[in-house]
């Protein structure tokens, strides 16, 4: 017995206990090591509209405190739904920092309305806007420090977001490039080609498709090009990894042609508010080292501009021991950060802005 008794003092000295140990009452006796988090997170269900679609979200906050800033989440192209894996590290870690969250479902997917047919960057951007404006009504809520958070195609939409609010406090940018829609998917699908065992010359005639291809969206050169280029591209080993279109499903809807096209850069210059672009250094969908050298040159004429890379982290700041770029219903729904760098320095820029919260 006194053995017993002297390993359990070394125990709980070891784990940093003491005699005035108290147990949570709550937990059940058959499940003794689960405990609840700290602080407690809660949520509420909010919905607000825009551009004809009800949009659907969760606020999740700190149980304790008032004057709260909050980050609203934009979308990447794959994780639509609030339930994603890839918003799990926000749900749970900023509410820890004293912060309020907002996601919601994209337009057209999970319980929001509407559709993503023919939506430019604007409106998508725009529907981030109204989810800070909802946010904005609650109580515990900041309406002066609220901003936005993405990845990928969400953090080109949070800087758009930021410069076309009349009141967002910031942005954060995660693994969005600052190169064309076109120009990225150039880089992506080469590099997805690669790692896949294509050859230089598949990766070629995958490129030379591609022109044919935005070309005739851009009208420079005839739909007659680009039908024969697709033609002989769809029979290829290659083509059902590439995005581009079968010539049954080809179109030059103008909204299509806008997002290749649009830049980035100009948003970036529009949002007058303090700005975070973070990237992973082993990202195959995103050129970063051609973004790095665009944030150096604005910064030297802007301000309001931080930011690093993760080494090592791919696009979505995950360690894959081999990557492979597979993009399916599994990893949309279960990829997520797992990245220490990222949440220290998510985490640090935010606490800096608002110190006193």
């Amino acid at each position: 017995m006194k053995l017993e008794m002297a390993l359990m003092a070394i125990l709980l000295t070891t784990v940093g206990l003491s005699d005035a140990v108290s147990f949570d009452s709550s937990v059940s006796a058959s499940d003794p090591w689960h405990v609840a988090g700290t602080p407690t997170v809660i949520s509420q269900e909010v919905q607000f509209g825009n551009a004809g679609a009800n949009l659907v979200g969760t606020v999740y906050l700190p149980n304790i405190g008032d004057h709260l800033p909050a980050v609203v989440v934009l979308h990447s192209a794959g994780a639509a739904t609030r339930e994603a894996a890839l918003y799990r590290h926000l749900r749970e870690g900023l509410p820890a920092l004293g912060f309020a969250v907002l996601i919601y479902d994209r337009r057209g997917s999970g319980q929001s309305s509407g559709s993503l047919q023919s939506v430019d960057y604007q409106t998508l951007a725009d529907d981030a806007v109204a989810g800070q404006h909802a946010l904005a009504k609650l109580s515990r809520i900041d309406p002066a420090k609220i901003g936005f958070w993405g990845l990928s195609q969400g953090g080109w939409l949070a800087v758009l977001a930021a410069g076309r609010s009349r009141d967002a406090a910031f942005a954060i940018s995660v693994s969005a490039p600052l190169v064309t829609a076109d120009e990225q998917m150039q880089f992506a699908t080469s590099n997805l080609l690669t790692v896949r065992g294509f050859s230089q010359e598949d990766v070629r005639e995958m490129l030379e498709t591609r022109r044919a291809w935005t070309g005739y969206l851009r009208g420079t050169n005839p739909r007659a090009v680009a039908i024969d280029a697709l033609t002989k591209a769809q029979s290829k080993p290659w083509f059902n990894l590439t995005y581009m279109p079968k010539v049954s499903d080809l179109t030059n809807d103008p909204a299509i042609r806008r997002k290749m096209d649009d830049d980035p850069v100009a948003a970036v210059l529009k949002a007058k508010v303090p700005l975070l672009f973070l990237y992973g250094g082993s990202d195959p969908w995103v050129p970063v080292a051609q973004s790095m050298q665009r944030l150096r040159a604005l910064s030297g004429q802007l301000h309001n501009i931080e930011s690093g890379i993760i080494a090592n982290a791919n696009h979505e700041l995950m360690f894959p021991v081999k990557e492979t770029m597979q993009v399916d219903a599994d990893t949309n729904r279960n990829d997520a950060p797992q990245s220490p760098t990222y949440f220290i320095l998510l985490g640090s820029w935010l606490s800096r802005r608002f110190p006193n919260r």
